[in-house]
């Protein structure tokens, strides 16, 4: 068991009924933290067969850990959504102190379930339709917006708070494809180091987490991999896991990084090894 390092605190992860924030989510309860679970509806998990539902997320991490988990659902990009479930999250578990940014990717309208999990087909700077480029970046910035209006004020108030977002390595440098993701991601992680520069006088943080090829069942159907690079140690040419993301977000939310704000963290094993 791990140490209890966020004893007492609320954690909201969004965009963790799967992958990544999923892990993320179960290991900020490892680490003694009250977690509310999010996704875009209540079986979410079922579009991957990561879960049978939401529902089912919740109990599972607080069977894991002993911590308490509660699940809430709904479109962030709705700011009614966003409100609701804030207020169902400060009712149950009390008032936010970790605010975990994570929904979004570059699953375009035809959703997660449609061929290549859901990446638009044209997708580059100038031919892609643009309600695949909308719903993109309001999957990623919009969400990320009406998330963090609605949680830091109170944070301010406390002088106390932890804010993560989860960006992207591809919102660091230029592609020719997988444009409007990167634009996204670009844009979540400017978004952040403002918020960060806000609330310097406040005590609160907001930081930035840039993962590189991170090994989901999301991940896998949307793209071939290798086979070779499925490990979890040696060269750093390998795939990246979950955990190791986790590990980044449970830095930034304690007194490890005590006297840091406003960074973007590469986790990505060196894949870029230039300034951001």
């Amino acid at each position: 068991m791990s140490e209890k390092r966020l004893d007492g605190k609320v954690a909201w992860v969004t965009g963790s009924s799967r992958g990544i924030g999923r892990v993320v989510a179960a290991h900020l309860a490892e680490l003694g933290a009250k977690v509310a679970v999010h996704g875009t509806t209540p079986t979410s998990s079922r579009q991957l067969n990561e879960a049978d539902s939401l529902e089912a997320v919740a109990q599972a991490i607080a069977d894991e850990t002993g911590s308490e988990v509660m699940a809430v659902h709904g479109d962030l990009t709705d700011e009614s959504v966003v409100a609701q479930n804030v207020a169902d999250i400060r009712g149950r578990l009390g008032k936010i102190d970790i605010l975990v940014n994570n929904a979004g990717g570059d699953i375009g309208t035809a959703g997660v379930t449609a061929e290549r999990a859901g990446k638009p087909i044209q997708n580059d700077a100038l031919f892609i339709d643009l309600a695949e480029v909308e719903t993109i970046i309001d999957r990623n910035l919009r969400t990320c917006i009406l998330v963090s209006r609605a949680v830091v004020p109170e944070m301010i108030e406390r002088n106390q708070g932890w804010v993560v977002s989860v960006g992207s390595i591809a919102g660091l440098s230029g592609h020719p494809s997988e444009v409007s993701y990167s634009v996204s991601k670009a844009a979540m992680h400017e978004y952040t180091r403002c918020l960060a520069a806000q609330l310097r006088p406040h005590g609160v943080y907001a930081n930035v987490i840039a993962p590189g090829e991170i090994i989901t069942p999301r991940f896998e159907a949307s793209r071939p991999t290798k086979d070779e690079r499925k490990v979890e140690e040696g060269a750093l040419t390998r795939y990246g896991w979950p955990i190791e993301v986790a590990r980044a977000v449970e830095f930034f939310v304690t007194s490890d990084s005590s006297y840091v704000t406003g960074q973007v963290l590469r986790v990505d094993g060196g894949a870029q090894l230039w300034p951001a």
